[in-house]
């Protein structure tokens, strides 16, 4: 299901990139204006244009949210710690540990700490 509700937004968002680079410019911002006749001209065409477009951003609009919906199911009940292999807090509950700092062996002892101090090796 997920496959082919892709396949549709792929399909979708590569006919919206080509209607509207279809379309006339208006703006002229690159200067590049739409010139001559030919067939892609008179307001017809550009209404035709313009409504394919606003059907098609629809649809992918539709196609994303379903998407995202898809994901979200999938992706229930799981979580990013299980993922990563990290156990979680119900399974650790019995076991008391200690958050260590990473090079804490480097750091000398705190004020009031009795432990002695380890003699360098230089």
């Amino acid at each position: 299901m997920e496959n082919v509700v892709l396949i549709i937004h792929l399909l979708l968002a590569l006919g919206l990139i080509a209607v509207v680079l279809m379309q006339r410019s208006e703006g002229g911002a690159l200067g590049m204006g739409g010139g001559g006749g030919g067939v892609m001209s008179g307001r017809g065409a550009a209404t035709a244009l313009s409504k394919v477009t606003w059907v098609l951003a629809v649809a992918f609009i539709i196609t994303s949210i379903t998407l995202t919906i898809i994901a979200a199911q999938k992706a229930a009940g799981t979580s990013v710690l299980d993922r990563l292999g990290v156990p979680e807090a119900s399974e650790t509950e019995g076991e008391a540990t200690t958050p260590t700092i990473p090079g804490s062996d480097l750091l000398p002892p705190a004020q009031g700490d009795d432990a002695p101090l380890v003699p360098r090796a230089d």
